[in-house]
């Protein structure tokens, strides 16, 4: 064995032994450093005449080449027991039944939301839906509301910087009582001379827009309005129809039901309803739930309908306070904050 083959035998040895690549780096700089003992050999041709020059200098450079694939031999060797090492330790267990995705569900307010519909659908009232942002005269002037009202100043309702084709200011609805004049109009105008015209009888749930953010309100929120039209109509209708939506939306017959007077510029005469329960955390206390009251002779006017022969009732409830009050939920903004550990209770 020449000393060639001891050299490529001896860092082979070494490469071997090394348990890291540190250590390997360490070992390769022996051999193939700038100080090598391969290196030395290369520098000491210089002292070879030109024949012995290229003899000696092809077997040092076969010998490196050895070197070289034993040390990256061992370099692929660490990398391979490294990985498995790695492998080993995050192992699965794909016997593991898989996790699979959650199931979602309806949001609260939507459940209520569909809730309602049904429940005045069973009583044959039609659903209408709406644009969201409105002229101030379907907001407000078509709904009786006075110029000065408090409810047209920018402190209470979300004004676009913009004026519709009529040069009619737009706003976010503060409401969705809009909707009751654009369905009373089509239907009139639908129906325009039959005799006698078929009730309207109509709800319009959606979402609504309101300066306002606390506990119980909340900037944008939901609203169903609801409308009956026809020509005898009373106040009595909308007792009875009220009533029987709110202890089936509550799914109880102990629930007390009163219809206290106000004033909305858009009914005469005018009435808050409120509950209380016959049982449970809030037995016995008062609680408004919607504003009602008999539909005023300029709204149905507005309409395009006569006020001498049509007569009605019209209701606005919040479905949003509705939903607290069913699931017993404290925070309005609990609603609209997005939190799964929240919303999952729903399901």
């Amino acid at each position: 064995m020449n000393d060639l083959d001891q050299l490529v035998q001896s860092a082979t040895a070494d490469f071997g032994a090394a348990p890291s690549p540190a250590e390997l780096e360490n070992a390769k700089a022996r051999f193939l450093g700038k100080a090598g003992r391969v290196t030395e050999l290369l520098k000491g041709l210089a002292a070879l005449s030109p024949d012995e020059k290229k003899s000696r200098g092809a077997d040092i450079n076969q010998a490196k080449q050895r070197i070289e694939a034993a040390l990256q031999a061992r370099r692929d060797a660490l990398a391979a027991a490294e990985l498995e090492a790695q492998l080993q330790a995050e192992a699965l267990d794909v016997t593991l039944p898989g996790r699979g995705r959650g199931q979602g569900g309806l949001h609260p307010v939507s459940r209520t939301l569909q809730r309602i519909e049904a429940i005045f659908g069973s009583m044959g009232f039609d659903v209408a839906d709406g644009p969201e942002i409105e002229t101030d005269w379907m907001s407000f002037t078509a709904l009786n509301n006075p110029e000065n009202h408090p409810a047209r100043s920018m402190q209470d309702t979300f004004y676009v910087d913009m004026k519709d084709a009529q040069g009619r200011w737009l706003n976010l609805r503060p409401h969705t009582s809009p909707m009751q004049v654009r369905y009373a109009q089509a239907h009139a105008a639908r129906h325009a001379g039959v005799e006698p015209m078929p009730e309207i009888r109509v709800i319009a749930p959606g979402r609504t827009y309101r300066v306002d953010s606390d506990a119980t309100h909340s900037p944008m929120f939901h609203q169903c309005e609801g409308l009956w039209i026809g020509e005898n109509i009373s106040f009595k209708d909308l007792k009875s129809v009220f009533s029987d939506f709110l202890r089936q939306f509550f799914e109880t017959d102990d629930l007390d039901v009163r219809f206290r007077p106000s004033f909305f510029p858009f009914t005469e005469p005018s009435a808050e309803v409120d509950i209380a329960f016959a049982s449970g955390p809030l037995k016995g206390r008062w609680l408004e739930v919607a504003g009602s009251g008999q539909v005023h002779p300029n709204v149905v006017r507005n309409y395009g309908l006569d006020p001498e022969r049509y007569i009605g009732f019209a209701f606005g409830m919040g479905p949003d306070r509705l939903t607290m009050l069913r699931y017993g939920v404290s925070d309005l903004r609990l609603f609209f904050e997005g939190d799964l550990r929240f919303l999952s209770q729903f399901k």
